[in-house]
């Protein structure tokens, strides 16, 4: 199986990783150049994915942000002939699907949106790991839900990743969902950490604090895009979130416990309805 990963940050580099433990032959490219040649020397990849090479490939994955994505395909798009399968890694998918499926139309090439459910706070190569995507969830954004062929081959691509769960979705429906899922929690968890208490935490903050600050460490710049990408979805969440934070202040101001106890109890109710607890 021949790979080509566009990008070789955390991401991309994670699915090098894995295609090379399973045998695979791996292109990539990166601007970065000093992390391209720190990924050849370190026999992370086998060589330097370009124009000319491309087609050659069974898959070719773009885990680079959205804007980037699009410049690549555009771009590419001439040089990708029928063989390989293109799926993009970026967290929205209706920036980069509403030109993608277009140009995969125009010059013959076989495109699917895709979002790997997993990362940490590290970036760059150094912190790429084989087992990234172990167990995680892989959203998949069709240009036909009906082609099955294609949705069997996709999963059978992606097989070496190790993913655990395969979901299939539109577009709208995946950033509307992220926004939730994701985009939210990075959004709280950084406004969160701006308390003036947070100074002072050590010695008095355990597993609560960690889970609600970790991904307070994020790449600024790459989130920024994802949330202006997906403004509205985001918006919306926002909204219905700082609703409830007034219902929580207002029984807060009010002293009333019996009111904070309902809240509380309903959040509780709600974590077991969406979980299945």
């Amino acid at each position: 199986m021949n790979i080509g990963i566009v990008g070789i940050g955390l991401i991309g580099g994670s699915f090098a990783l894995a295609y090379k433990a399973a045998g695979a032959k791996v292109l990539a490219f990166d601007i970065d150049k000093e992390m391209l040649d720190f990924a050849l020397l370190s026999g992370g990849i086998d060589g330097v994915l370009d124009e000319e090479n491309v087609a050659g490939c069974d898959l070719v994955l773009i885990a680079v942000c959205p804007a980037a994505a699009v410049d690549y395909l555009k771009k590419t798009a001439p040089r990708f002939g029928p063989k390989p399968v293109v799926v993009d890694c970026c967290g929205t998918k209706r920036a980069v699907c509403g030109e993608a499926f277009p140009l995969a139309e125009a010059y013959g090439f076989t495109f699917v949106g895709g979002h790997p459910m997993a990362g940490t706070h590290h970036a760059g190569f150094k912190h790429a790991r084989a087992d990234l995507f172990r167990g995680a969830p892989m959203v998949l954004v069709p240009p036909d839900f009906d082609d099955i062929r294609l949705l069997d081959r996709v999963k059978t691509l992606l097989a070496p990743a190790g993913f655990g769960r395969v979901s299939v979705t539109d577009a709208a429906s995946h950033d509307a969902m992220i926004a939730f899922t994701s985009q939210m929690a990075h959004v709280v968890s950084n406004a969160y950490i701006k308390s003036p208490a947070a100074r002072g935490h050590k010695g008095f903050s355990a597993g609560s604090y960690k889970d609600m600050t970790r991904v307070a460490w994020l790449n600024p710049d790459m989130w920024a895009e994802l949330f202006l990408d997906n403004r509205d979805c985001l918006l919306t969440e926002l909204d219905a979130f700082m609703e409830q934070m007034e219902r929580y202040r207002a029984a807060l101001r009010a002293e009333d416990r019996d009111g904070l106890a309902a809240l509380l109890d309903e959040g509780r109710r709600r974590k077991e309805e969406v979980d299945g607890q």
